[in-house]
């Protein structure tokens, strides 16, 4: 089984709120890390998404930050209440 990872940062402009995380996370900019496998027994290359993580600063250590499994649907929700969200 092939896995790949892809990375991307994303900007949130407001503080926001993500399913599966407890607390309210504060604006700026997030790695955001996609895990994939090759579908194999295809005649071409083909993936499927497995997981998604997200970097947020850690809760109570300054300067720490933490990996978090997060819905990529979840994430999407997020982006677009922020993106609807007045400024």
């Amino acid at each position: 089984m092939t896995i790949r990872s892809r990375r991307e940062t994303i900007t949130f402009k407001h503080p926001f709120h993500i399913r599966g995380v407890e607390r309210e996370l504060p604006a700026g900019a997030y790695e955001v890390v996609t895990d994939e496998e090759m579908i194999e027994g295809l005649s071409f290359a083909s993936y499927r998404r497995v997981a998604t993580m997200i970097t947020v600063p850690s809760e109570g250590v300054r300067g720490a930050t933490e990996l978090l499994s997060i819905g990529s649907v979840d994430l999407a929700d997020a982006q677009a209440a922020d993106a609807s969200a007045a400024t």
